[in-house]
């Protein structure tokens, strides 16, 4: 079994399709290890505020397998494919770490978003504070402590779901 973390982000009705994609996930995966969800604006482009948060789930899925899991629930949630990169989206589902695999191929791993992207750091060392990023070999709580946090906005927001 693989321990898989994935970033969730809408800017789109968000609220309703991050449910939806909690939904979706846990029948794919089962149990799911939620961060908080966060608010921040929209990063590289002029749009609405999106909702972001990162879960893990475990899975015995190769890493092609797990990306085409999340094409799927994207498109069945309004993803239109080949979309624009830097535009708004109903549901955008990415693979941050896949256990501890650095690789180009499929995709990239652990995703470069990471150490860049509060949208995704945040979330990411509140449910994995010790874990280790694969290549620079500093915990998530490390990077999130020494992140510039000048450099994006976001706040953590209410939001209710259950399984």
């Amino acid at each position: 079994m693989a321990k898989i973390f994935i970033s969730l982000g809408s800017n789109i009705d968000p609220e309703h399709h991050l449910k939806a994609a909690l939904t979706d996930l846990t029948d794919h995966f089962g149990e799911l290890e939620m961060s908080s969800v966060f608010e921040s604006e929209a990063v590289g482009f002029e749009g609405s505020n999106f909702l972001n948060m990162v879960v893990a789930a475990q899975t015995e899925l190769s890493i092609e397998e797990v990306v085409s899991t999340f094409k799927l629930i994207e498109q069945a949630h309004g993803r239109v494919k080949g979309a624009k990169k830097f535009a708004p989206r109903t549901l955008d589902l990415d693979l941050l770490l896949f256990d501890d695999t650095v690789s180009q191929q499929p995709i990239e791993l652990p995703r470069a978003e990471i150490l860049y992207n509060a949208f995704v750091l945040w979330p990411l060392a509140e449910i994995a504070p010790s874990l280790n990023h694969p290549v620079v070999k500093q915990s998530y709580q490390t990077l999130w402590g020494s992140y510039d946090k000048s450099q994006q906005s976001l706040w953590p927001v209410e939001f209710n779901w259950s399984a």
